[in-house]
């Protein structure tokens, strides 16, 4: 009878180490799934130097939304790149091999030209509220209208006086953007949507 009952007590023990084991697997299984998942959307970026300046400072960190340039078959999936957004973006000069982060400023097919600072897209004068250091370049040097190619973007830094960006003569295609900059985290005082 002992005999009995000892050895029904050591078959429940051993059901529910199984049972906690294979729960523990499962649990481990989704947490892999969801940080992949998690890294598959969202990447972490370190904003470096000044060219984002007063909107973003070198050494904080945002979340970069990867989604929302996501292409199928050549068209965006979630709306794809607006003007303003803040994008992460690969160098398009090729003897760079660096990530910046710019603000979108010209899309695909859009006329511009920057006049001592002030950027007109399509013969408007753009309103830039997150602009506090004001350039006095012109760009193009002629003051002649460009146009954005098909599958490009120009992109400028919100500091304009200390950005390497579009206006040094360079468009960024659509396949070198890598995502829209969502949310700063870090440091604490600086946490919020950026925009």
């Amino acid at each position: 009878m002992d005999q009995a009952v000892s050895f029904e007590l050591s078959v429940g023990r051993s059901d529910r180490r199984k049972k906690f084991a294979f729960e523990m697997l499962q649990t481990l299984v989704l947490m892999v799934a969801l940080f992949c998942g998690v890294r598959i959307v969202f990447q972490n970026f370190r904003v470096e130097g000044p060219s984002m300046q007063p909107t973003l400072s070198s050494g904080e960190l945002v979340w970069v939304n990867k989604a929302a340039y996501y292409r199928w078959n050549g068209q965006y999936i979630l709306g794809g790149p607006q003007r303003g957004d803040i994008a992460v973006l690969h160098s398009p000069d090729p003897a760079d091999d660096v990530d910046l982060i710019k603000r979108i400023i010209g899309l695909p097919g859009d006329r511009l030209r920057v006049e001592h600072g002030t950027v007109f897209i399509n013969d408007q004068a753009l309103t830039e509220p997150y602009i506090h250091f004001q350039a006095n370049y012109t760009y193009p040097f002629d003051g002649q209208d460009l146009t954005v190619p098909a599958d490009a973007y120009f992109v400028l830094g919100d500091n304009r006086s200390n950005s390497r960006d579009s206006h040094f003569g360079w468009f960024v295609p659509a396949d070198n953007l890598i995502g829209r900059s969502q949310l700063s985290y870090w440091p604490p005082a600086d946490w919020g949507i950026t925009a």
